[in-house]
């Protein structure tokens, strides 16, 4: 009886303590679920637009010396609606028509752009180990203890009342206002809304300003957690709250709601009693610390994985779901005989000058940055086959790169491996890692299938990189994963520019592999996929086979740049280098670019190691005056522009799915072929009659 009574005293203190998260994910899901029902947008920028608000909160209040209640209005019901409202309609509203992928990718640059943009624009830096302070005096200070079991803190019932206000707020609009029946008939029909008078843009307008404020409180409200602001924190959070918003399937607030607070008792829950679990379980040690953070992500996986009922959402079940149009050609495949010598020929000169350059006069810092781009580009090739060639989203690029690092670190340190095998060992784990991984998420389609490899990126991060088998433990935690350069034979590429020369060697190995599965039974297979998969299944094509093989091809890739990117650096910094923010990154720069070709990879590898040298260091501008005393004052520009500009060139990929880097070659290509190609071909005459034959009658 004494264990029981202990045993429900823990369960009750567990859900008391897991309510007022769970009340901060619920707001968030709510949010998420009123977006996504009134719009159709999966909008992974949610944590971003959470950031601004509770930095601009944070800024008020500590820097400029506001009082409160003015810093909450002006964060939370002045900023936060008018950035949604801006999203609305200089983004979103023009890509009503795109598709639920392409509104993603959107999303996800915009999650990149939006908080480095308002911290130029505000001079806003976070401070490290300072701890925002909350909405009420002492928040995080004084207690509550109404029950004799969990004392509550004035913060966490704050967000507890919050949510429940939201809640009441959203079931009275819902159901009491002309404004909710708007709303409603909006996510049915939009088209027939408009038919009974009701201006759906409008009304999606209003949707968006008040998600955003829900995302503005939540951020405010789940500040006073960190030790610090940053963005990539609440990137985190919003996928959180993803997996309370998918219990609802992102269309029913009541079960989003529920899906919050669940979330946040079963954390508490598995907090108070997983420690007792594993005292006597030495493998469950090993994970507990970590498993915690990774719940949430867990659940989602599981979710989107277990439930039939996500695979039979509403855009699922579009007949024409499935049937896309087919991408426009390569440039490359229409161009003149004489016109694609004469760009093979100038690329090719190009290179050579741009390599003797490097080669012979760069210093060692353009060195190092050379060799990045470089192998950057070999990285995002796998982009180019399981996102240009198989037309999946994956967001867990970043971690299958980790796994060839972590395996060279590993290798090479307990085994005294040779690094260059140990790379090839660890591309091969990559590409076992993702074939086990397409398994259950192929059966998932268009933003499913991202959401659950990003499920998977974060549970990488949240758990696999602190085992002390995968990423080193506390090792990894103090980037002492050291990975030494490799040696073959007599060549020792500890040199800067002999590994420059192996990079290059492997990009060139690698692009022509995907140039030849490009063209080859998988390309074709993939391109028949993406065509329409009913009509491929009916000639014998197995979709499930022809992804899998993408999807490990892919990983190797991955897991090989990922190898030689920890070679060159010499550490495996997985925080900096394969994060899943920083992975959202590199999709953003690729798909904007050109996720269809190496060049596209190459040039992406480039603009992300370059460009902020180059353009913002003013470097390139330097070399056309010839002389760095004639750069303007204005230069060095802050980094911070590289994420603001290639996170909104986003944005152009939901018009130009090509890329921009493909889409700029045919337009040059057609005003070329004008001047210099094809000439039209001359008009045919009219066939001439044959004469009849000479008769009697007519003679």
């Amino acid at each position: 009886m004494i264990l029981a009574a202990s045993v429900a005293e823990d369960v009750f203190r567990g859900i008391l303590q897991g309510t007022p998260p769970g009340a901060v994910y619920a707001l968030i899901a709510l949010g998420f679920v009123l977006t996504y029902k009134t719009s159709g947008v999966f909008n992974l920028a949610f944590g971003a637009q959470a950031y601004v608000s509770a930095a601009m909160y944070f800024q008020a209040r500590e820097e400029w010396g506001w009082a409160t209640v003015p810093a909450l209005v002006v964060s939370v019901f002045v900023l936060a609606p008018a950035i949604g409202l801006v999203l609305e309609r200089l983004i979103f509203r023009p890509l009503r028509t795109a598709s639920a992928v392409a509104k993603l990718v959107v999303t996800i640059g915009l999650s990149v752009a939006l908080p480095a943009l308002f911290e130029l624009i505000t001079d806003f830096q976070p401070v490290a180990g300072q701890t925002p302070e909350g909405i009420v005096p002492d928040g995080a200070s004084v207690f509550y203890d109404p029950f004799g079991v969990y004392a509550f803190s004035r913060n966490e019932l704050v967000a507890l009342g919050v949510a429940v206000l939201g809640m009441l707020g959203l079931a009275a609009l819902f159901r009491f206002t002309a404004l909710g029946l708007a709303m409603r008939a909006v996510v049915e029909s939009p088209r027939m809304t408009e038919l009974a008078g009701i201006r759906s843009d409008r009304v999606s307008a209003f949707a968006w300003a008040l998600s955003s404020v829900f995302a503005g409180m939540a951020g405010v409200l789940i500040a006073p957690r960190f030790n610090t602001l940053v963005a990539a924190d609440f990137f985190n959070l919003v996928v959180v709250a993803i997996a309370a918003a998918a219990l609802g399937r992102l269309v029913s607030l009541p079960r989003a709601l529920a899906g919050g607070f669940a979330l946040g008792i079963f954390i508490a829950l598995l907090n108070t009693f997983l420690p007792r679990w594993s005292a006597d379980r030495a493998w469950l040690q090993a994970i507990q610390e970590n498993l915690t953070p990774a719940v949430p992500f867990v659940v989602l996986f599981a979710v989107l994985v277990l439930w039939p009922a996500i695979r039979r959402t509403r855009e699922a079940a579009d007949p024409l779901s499935g049937v896309d149009p087919p991408p426009p050609s390569l440039a490359a495949a229409t161009r003149s005989p004489r016109l694609t010598l004469f760009t093979r020929l100038f690329a090719l000169g190009f290179f050579l000058i741009v390599g003797l350059v490097v080669f012979f006069r760069a210093d060692d810092s353009w060195l190092f940055l050379v060799t990045q781009a470089v192998i950057l580009a070999t990285i995002y090739l796998s982009i180019t086959v399981i996102t240009g060639f198989a037309g999946q989203i994956s967001l867990c690029q970043g971690a299958f790169a980790a796994i060839g690092g972590f395996t060279v670190f590993q290798l090479a340190d307990r085994y005294d491996m040779s690094v260059l095998v140990a790379a090839f060992l660890g591309a091969a784990a990559a590409a076992a890692a993702g074939a086990l991984l397409s398994l259950p998420v192929l059966r998932l389609g268009g933003i499913w299938f991202a959401i659950a490899t990003l499920a998977f990126a974060f549970f990488f991060d949240s758990v696999m990189v602190k085992l002390s088998w995968v990423g080193g433990g506390d090792t990894s935690l103090l980037e002492g994963t050291r990975v030494p350069r490799p040696t073959i034979g007599p060549w020792d590429f500890a040199n800067d520019l002999s590994f420059l020369a192996l990079a290059v060697v492997v990009f060139v190995l690698v692009a022509l592999a995907v140039i030849r599965i490009r063209e080859g039974t998988v390309g074709r297979t993939l391109r028949a996929l993406r065509g329409s998969e009913v009509a491929a299944a009916s000639i014998g094509i197995s979709p499930a086979r022809a992804r899998i093989v993408a999807f490990a091809v892919s990983a190797f890739i991955a897991g090989l740049g990922g190898a030689m990117l920890s070679m060159h650096q010499e550490n495996v910094n997985y925080t900096s280098n394969f994060a899943p923010f920083a992975a959202a990154f590199w999709l953003v720069l690729v798909v904007a670019l050109g996720s269809r070709t190496v060049e596209g990879a190459a040039q992406a590898g480039a603009a992300f190691a370059l460009f902020t040298p180059l353009v913002l260091g003013g470097e390139l501008l330097a070399w056309i005056l010839r002389s760095a005393d004639r750069v303007p004052g204005i230069f060095p520009i802050s980094a911070q522009w590289r994420f603001v500009l290639f996170g909104l060139m986003a944005i152009q990929f939901a018009r130009h799915p090509e890329g921009l880097v493909e889409h700029g070659k045919r337009k040059s290509l057609a005003r070329m072929e004008a001047r210099f190609g094809r000439r039209p071909p001359p008009p045919a005459e009219p066939p001439t009659e044959e004469p009849e034959p000479a008769t009697l009658e007519s003679v």
